[in-house]
């Protein structure tokens, strides 16, 4: 449990550019360094967290720790990953704007961003070798990725996923095996049922006291948000209301992007704004609240999931899905990795010589992430 809370703690402090950066960089380190799981066991854990509400890239860690070593692997990785960026937030409410209105800051926060480009691209190609080889999986690729960039939107993005889906079943369906008598599918109740009981019960609780208030409210914008991090805005935004002043609102939504880690952590600053009393506290639970139910949601199907995947039609399902997913990949890796971070000719320099890093040199993403900073100030001061 210590190994794989280590290399997942290690990860949080490095892994900064958002879902899509993250599901980079736990291939690396997963997949190609570690061989914890091959490509397609990996590209089914990203399809299964883009069907579930929650935070799709803690999801992807939280599933690799459930494989490694159960629950408590999954609850080792969790904590891991996310520790990094709540420590880092709570540091942040507590000096505010001292530190993220600062030009340095900006200049690595930018720096930063540019390595975001790299990691994105390098695994938007791993992943195409993989799982577009075929005319009609190269075609849902570039079918989800011209979707998404023409109209942006989860919507979008759950209808193309869905099409792929139902083009595999028909048209990518695996071979069966009729020597291999497959057991029915039975899901996890235990967590579905707590999921449902929770969203169900909170609201009428929720006035007994401040920090079940703040529990539901993070508890039901977690529960609601498919997409990732970027969706949680909105949610936030209507649920925090009146309760935070707007310039504090928005400076926790900056200071989520800027730091490694899942941006589900913005709820950590809100937690510690909320509860002046108990700044901490309110810290903790907001971040515990918001990330809740999708692990609850995983855990209830992710047990079998290999067993459902090993039926021909589900297969064939999980293969177009598979190929969707880079398509999204290549999508986010336009916007908004790419349209937020490349702004001129150097940043070009910078991620084309960040690839030669990556890619020939082979240099450790601790050593990426310490050489983007340096050129992000360095590119702050010309």
């Amino acid at each position: 449990m210590f190994a794989i809370f280590k290399t997942f703690f290690l990860l949080g402090w490095i892994s900064f550019g958002g879902p899509a950066a993250h599901i980079g960089y736990f291939r690396q380190t997963f997949v190609e360094k570690r061989k914890w799981l091959d490509d397609a066991d990996y590209a089914q854990l990203v399809a299964l967290s883009q069907f579930l509400p929650g935070p799709g890239s803690s999801q992807v860690g939280f599933a690799l720790g459930y494989k490694r070593g159960g629950l408590s692997g999954a609850c080792a990785a969790f904590v891991g990953f996310t520790l990094p960026s709540v420590i880092i937030m709570v540091a942040l409410a507590l000096m505010a704007s001292q530190v993220t209105d600062t030009s340095v800051f900006q200049s690595m926060v930018h720096g930063l961003k540019l390595l975001a480009i790299v990691v994105v691209a390098d695994a938007a190609w791993g992943m195409y070798k993989n799982f577009c080889q075929s005319r009609l999986t190269a075609a849902l690729c570039v079918i989800t990725a011209t979707a998404l960039l023409l109209l942006p939107g989860i919507g979008t993005q759950m209808t193309v996923l869905l099409l792929a889906a139902l083009i595999g079943m028909f048209y990518l369906k695996g071979q069966p095996q009729p020597s291999q008598t497959i057991p029915p599918f039975k899901a996890s109740w235990l967590p579905l049922l707590v999921f449902i009981g929770l969203l169900i019960a909170l609201p009428f609780v929720a006035h007994l006291a401040p920090s079940v208030t703040l529990f539901n409210d993070f508890y039901q914008a977690g529960s609601l948000v498919f997409g990732g991090g970027h969706v949680v805005l909105p949610l936030l935004q209507n649920i925090v209301g009146d309760s935070l002043a707007q310039d504090t609102f928005l400076t926790g939504y900056a200071a989520a992007q800027a730091v490694p880690g899942p941006m589900f952590t913005f709820a950590t600053y809100l937690g510690y704004a909320l509860m002046p009393a108990n700044p901490i506290a309110g810290a903790l639970i907001a971040t515990l609240a918001v990330f809740l139910p999708g692990f609850l949601l995983l855990l209830g199907v992710l047990k079998n999931w290999q067993l459902l995947a090993s039926r021909p039609r589900v297969a064939g399902a999980l293969n177009g899905v598979n190929a969707a997913v880079v398509g999204l990949l290549v999508a986010t890796l336009y916007h908004p990795v790419f349209t937020s971070s490349a702004n001129s000719a150097q940043d070009i320099v910078v991620v084309l010589a960040g690839f030669y890093l990556l890619k020939h040199l082979k240099l450790h993403i601790v050593w990426l992430v310490a050489a983007f900073m340096l050129a992000g100030v360095t590119m702050g001061f010309i």
